[in-house]
C-alpha cells in the first residue's frame, strides 16, 4: 500500500467513526457512562496536572482506566483554553503526522471546535499535513473526546495522529504548542494480546520506564502510541515536569478473560511549580 502524504478535505465535521460500538452512542447513555466513570474513578484531582496519558480501547475494557487520568483535571474547568489530543494511527499508512481539514470533531455531546490556526501553522511549519482519511475510522482520539467534554464543554482541539515518523519530530511538535493553557493528551494502550501474568509484567516494566523518563526504552510492543509516550516525555522532561501513575491494569482486570489481553495506564503530567 503506498504511503499517503497529500491533501484530503471531506467535510467540515468529522463523524464519530465509533459511537454505538466503543462508547455509548446517545448523549444520554454517554453521559451517565462517563459520569460513572469518572465517580468511580477515586482519585482526587491534580491542580498542577498539565496533560495525562490515556487508554483508548472501548470503553467497557479501558474506560474506568481513561477516567483515571481525566479525573485528575476536574479541578481545573476553566484552566485550559484548547487540548493536544495526539495517538497513532492504526488504519491508514502515511508519512509523519496527519492534522484535520475538519474544522469541527462530532460525539454523541456535540461538536468539539477544532483550532484551525493552529492546525495552518503546524501544515505551514512542515510539521504535520492536512489529511483526513487517517482520522476517518480512527478510534484512537475519538474515545478521548467525550471526557474531555464532561470536563470542559467544548473546548478547541487540536487532533493529531501519527504515522511513520520519530518521537523527536512528534516532540517538535507537542513543545511548540504544549503551553501552561494547553491540556496535553496523548492516547495509548500497552501491550498486545499476550497472557494475564506475561502482559502484567511487561506492562509494569514499561510503567517503570515511563515513571523514570526512560524514553528510549519505550518501543512498539510497549505501547500502541509509543512514539507519542516518548516524545511527550521528552517534551515534559524539557519544561521540568513530574509525571505520577494513577493507574495500571488490563482486559483481563476490567472486561475480559486472561488468556490475550491489552493493557492500559493512566498518568498525569504534573508541574513541578
Amino acid at each position: 500500500m503506498p504511503l499517503k502524504t497529500a491533501t484530503d478535505a471531506t467535510g467540515p465535521t468529522r463523524r464519530p467513526a465509533v459511537a454505538g460500538s466503543f462508547y455509548p452512542g446517545t448523549a444520554e447513555s454517554l453521559s451517565r457512562t462517563v459520569s460513572t466513570f469518572l465517580a468511580a474513578s477515586e482519585v482526587e484531582a491534580r491542580p498542577a496536572s498539565l496533560g495525562v496519558i490515556a487508554p483508548h480501547a472501548g470503553y467497557m475494557y479501558s474506560g474506568a482506566v481513561a477516567a483515571k487520568a481525566f479525573a485528575s483535571l476536574k479541578s481545573s474547568p476553566d484552566r485550559f483554553q484548547r487540548a493536544l489530543v495526539i495517538g497513532p494511527a492504526h488504519f491508514v499508512p502515511f508519512k509523519g503526522m496527519a492534522a484535520p481539514a475538519h474544522t469541527a470533531f462530532a460525539t454523541p455531546f456535540g461538536d468539539m471546535p477544532v483550532d484551525t490556526e493552529a492546525v495552518r501553522s503546524l501544515a505551514d511549519g512542515a510539521l504535520t499535513i492536512i489529511y483526513d482519511e487517517p482520522h476517518a475510522p480512527e478510534h484512537a482520539l475519538e474515545v478521548e473526546l467525550p471526557f474531555v467534554q464532561a470536563l470542559f464543554g467544548a473546548l478547541p482541539i487540536i487532533p493529531l495522529l501519527f504515522g511513520f515518523t520519530s518521537a523527536e519530530a512528534i516532540a517538535a511538535v507537542i513543545t511548540r504548542l504544549w503551553t501552561d493553557d494547553t491540556l496535553l493528551i496523548v492516547s495509548s494502550d500497552l501491550s498486545h494480546y499476550e497472557d494475564y501474568e506475561t502482559a502484567s509484567l511487561h506492562d509494569a516494566q514499561t510503567a517503570e520506564a515511563i515513571e523514570a523518563f526512560d524514553e528510549a526504552a519505550i518501543g512498539p510492543a510497549d505501547a500502541c502510541g509509543h512514539l507519542a509516550v516518548r516524545a511527550a516525555l521528552i517534551a515534559a522532561k524539557r519544561r521540568g515536569l513530574g509525571i505520577e501513575r494513577l493507574d495500571l491494569r488490563n482486559s483481563g482486570d476490567t472486561a475480559g478473560h486472561k488468556r490475550s489481553v491489552v493493557g492500559y495506564g493512566a498518568w498525569a503530567f504534573l508541574s513541578q511549580a
